[in-house]
């Protein structure tokens, strides 16, 4: 039989999208159905395979994107589908590289979920990038997720707090706004899909938030403490306000653990 960490290697190593995705649901159902043999130690690659298409950049050197009309909708939706491509190979990163930790059944079955949901994310994105005539892969896009994947390689705890706490949790601050912008505009396809990514961010932030206080308590760490020794070491830029309360509240996070690193103006 296959483990889950092996089964998460082979969708790191899946360079088309399309079979990625359609491993991601694959070893889903099987491990859901008890068909993977516990979860192993297969060590993941330094980095996933990709596609030739798009052309990877620094941040600092991609082109500044159009926000009217269908090119602007073009470059937004592809800006994001390939932060959801990301995003599916850091939740089966997670799952591989830090077997070490000796994490609960619940851990797996939280990011396999994660994975599931980045997966449906980034289809939905490529059906609306086809509506438009255009298809992922047709910009140049950039490297910084998979750089914080690196950055974080080395421990589970300083992973969950960039990832799912500082990252994915900054996109509960700026999507609303960003649907609000795009349905002011006339757009009626683009903000539904990213209410689902939406909802279903705040369930990815809640994993974070979960398992970085399960690791703490672990670790005999106090949480807020270790939380903001990691985000000085792993993200010393700093948070931007304003934040979303409400959704990071619903996410368990605690609203005096982010605050006090917010940048002043």
């Amino acid at each position: 039989m296959t483990t889950l960490s092996q089964a998460a290697v082979a969708a790191l190593l899946a360079a088309d999208p399309a079979e990625k995705c359609r491993l991601t649901r694959d070893i889903a159902a099987r491990w859901r159905d008890g068909a993977l043999d516990g979860v192993g130690d297969t060590p993941p690659p330094d980095r996933p395979a990709r596609p030739e298409r798009p052309q990877l950049l620094p941040p600092k050197d991609m082109p500044k994107r159009a926000y009217k009309g269908d090119r602007g909708r073009i470059g937004l939706l592809h800006a994001l589908a390939h932060i959801e491509l990301n995003a599916i190979d850091l939740a089966w990163d997670i799952i591989a590289r830090f077997t070490a930790e000796d994490m609960p059944k619940g851990f797996y079955d939280d990011w396999i979920q994660v994975a599931v949901d980045e997966a449906l994310h980034f289809q939905m994105l490529e059906e609306l990038l086809a509506s438009l005539g255009a298809a992922y892969g047709d910009l140049p896009a950039h490297d910084g997720l998979w750089q914080a994947a690196e950055k974080t390689a080395d421990d589970l705890a300083a992973r969950l707090v960039v990832v799912p706490m500082t990252l994915e949790a900054r996109g509960l601050d700026t999507t609303p706004a960003t649907m609000e912008r795009l349905a002011r505009n006339g757009d009626t396809l683009t903000p539904p899909a990213l209410d689902v990514i939406y909802q279903d961010e705040i369930t990815h932030v809640a994993a974070g938030v979960r398992w970085f206080k399960h690791l703490a308590e672990k670790r005999g760490w106090h949480g807020k403490a270790e939380y903001h020794r990691l985000m000085a070491e792993r993200f010393p830029g700093g948070l931007k306000a304003p934040f979303n309360h409400p959704a990071r509240a619903e996410a368990g996070f605690d609203q005096d653990w982010y605050e006090e690193l917010a940048k002043t103006p």
